[in-house]
C-alpha cells in the first residue's frame, strides 16, 4: 500500500472488496466498496493523514481469515494534531485475494486528532 503502486495492489483484492473503517468525525470513517472505493479511501487517505508504523505487524491466519495486529503513529493534516492508534484489521480472503477488510481502531484517538480547536 506505501509504494503508491495503485495496479499492485488492485490485483491483490477483489472486484468486489469491502473496507469497512468504523468511526465517524475524521476523514476516512466509512464502508468503501469495489476498486474505485478503495482507490479513493487510498487516496484520501495520503492527502488527509501522515502516517507511520513504528514496529511490523503481527500476522495470524486460519482458513479464509487473517488478523493482523498493529500500531499506527501520525498526524491528521488538517489539524496538525498527533494520535496513536493500536489497531486490528480482519481479512477475508477469497480464491487467493482479499475481498473484505474490517478495521478495529481506536476511532476516540483519530476523531480527537481531527477536531478543529476553535
Amino acid at each position: 500500500m506505501g509504494s503508491g503502486d495503485k495496479q499492485a495492489l488492485l490485483s491483490l483484492v477483489t472486484e468486489d472488496i469491502e473496507w469497512i473503517v468504523p468511526g465517524e468525525d475524521w476523514p476516512l470513517a466509512g464502508t468503501h466498496r469495489g476498486h474505485a472505493g478503495l482507490a479513493s479511501v487510498l487516496q484520501k487517505s495520503k492527502e488527509d493523514v501522515e502516517m507511520t508504523y513504528p514496529k511490523p505487524p503481527r500476522i495470524c491466519g486460519a482458513g479464509d481469515r487473517v488478523l493482523v495486529v498493529g500500531v499506527a503513529t501520525g498526524k491528521i493534516k488538517a489539524t496538525n494534531r498527533a494520535f496513536k492508534d493500536e489497531w486490528v484489521f480482519d481479512i477475508t480472503v477469497r480464491n487467493g485475494k482479499l475481498t473484505r477488510i474490517q478495521e478495529y481502531i481506536d476511532t476516540q484517538a483519530l476523531a480527537r486528532a481531527s477536531e478543529t480547536v476553535v
